[in-house]
Order: C-alpha cells, then sequence, then structure tokens
C-alpha cells in the first residue's frame, strides 16, 4: 500500500519588493523549527514548539496556517496528516528583514548601523574584532 501525497499551498508566492512577506516574532519561532529539520509533520512542529515556546496546540496551528496564507511554507498531504516545508530560506528572509531596518532607520547604510551601537556601547570587543576581520576580506576580496 503506498501513501497519496498532494501539495497544498494555500499563499501565493508572488517574486516582487516585499518578498518574502513580513513575518512576526510568532511566527519566526515556527519556521526556525522548519529550518532546522523539515519536512515535519503538524504533531512534531506541535511538539518542538510546546516545549520551547510553552505554546497550545491551537496556537501553534494558526501560526502554521498564517505562514501558509503568507506563501511562506507549503503543507504536504501524505495519508491523513499534513507534512510542512518552509518555501523561504533562512538567508532569504534575514536579507529581507536587515534590509527592512536599514532602509527604514539607516537610509539603507551599514556604516550609521555600526556606528548607532558603536555610541550607545552595544559593540564588544569580540564584535569589533570580528568587523575588522569582515572588512579586511572584503578590501581583500576588491
Amino acid at each position: 500500500m503506498y501513501a497519496s501525497f498532494m501539495t497544498v499551498n494555500v499563499g501565493l508566492i508572488m517574486r516582487r519588493e516585499s518578498f518574502p512577506p513580513s513575518i512576526t516574532e510568532a511566527e519566526s519561532a515556527v519556521m526556525e523549527v522548519l529550518w532546522h529539520r523539515n519536512p515535519l509533520p503538524t504533531e512534531a512542529v506541535v511538539a518542538a514548539l510546546e516545549g520551547e515556546q510553552h505554546w497550545q496546540e491551537g496556537t501553534i496551528k494558526a501560526l502554521l496556517n498564517r505562514l501558509l496564507r503568507k506563501g511562506v511554507i507549503c503543507a504536504d498531504k501524505e495519508g491523513r496528516r499534513f507534512l510542512y516545508s518552509p518555501l523561504v530560506s533562512r538567508d532569504e528572509w534575514l536579507l529581507s528583514e536587515t534590509k527592512g531596518l536599514l532602509d527604514r532607520l539607516f537610509a539603507g547604510r551599514v556604516a550609521p548601523l555600526a556606528a548607532h551601537f558603536s555610541r550607545h556601547g552595544k559593540l564588544t570587543k569580540r564584535d569589533i574584532a570580528d568587523l575588522k576581520r569582515l572588512i579586511a576580506e572584503i578590501d581583500d576580496d576588491e
């Protein structure tokens, strides 16, 4: 006997300026679970988040449905259950989020962001060493 497979994706995926769509903090917790291991059945997502976030099953299912509507995950039907997978990589999401932050707060520039953190004592010696190393690597590539 074989299992029947059917892909369900309620959201529409369109490559546009705002893709991927904004993902809330709660939704990002669900995405982190899916980025680490996928595809995952509903019960595995629920188990991971019940222990990690102390959320109820209904909350987790609502978040999965919101992510489906946004088109950032898909659900493949396998028999009587759904297996969830991300349609957006973590790197795509991080790029979108950081670009949005930079655009909104620092006119799209990284240097003012680093200066802001520096002025407010939020850069550790390790952060500064990492930034210097990164700048040296960028200089070497040019």
